[in-house]
């Protein structure tokens, strides 16, 4: 691992600024995959769905009392 990052530093400036945005990039994707897989898993759950629909509740009563204009 030193060998590698000795390397980079040897690397000109425009060189590390490129290998940097390469693997910020990279890292925000794998952190975004994560994040919807993990997102996937929590709303499937059915202690999830009760959650939703417990907290639709006070919109459908909004809803109720919106008269219609069309």
């Amino acid at each position: 691992m030193k060998k590698i990052l000795n390397h980079i530093r040897r690397q000109p400036e425009e060189t590390r600024k490129t290998i940097l945005h390469f693997l910020t990039v990279f890292f925000a994707v794998v952190l975004v995959f994560l994040w919807i897989f993990s997102l996937g898993s929590n709303l499937k759950s059915e202690e999830t769905q009760i959650k939703i629909q417990e907290s639709a509740k006070p919109f459908e009563a909004l809803k109720d009392n919106i008269p219609e204009v069309w």
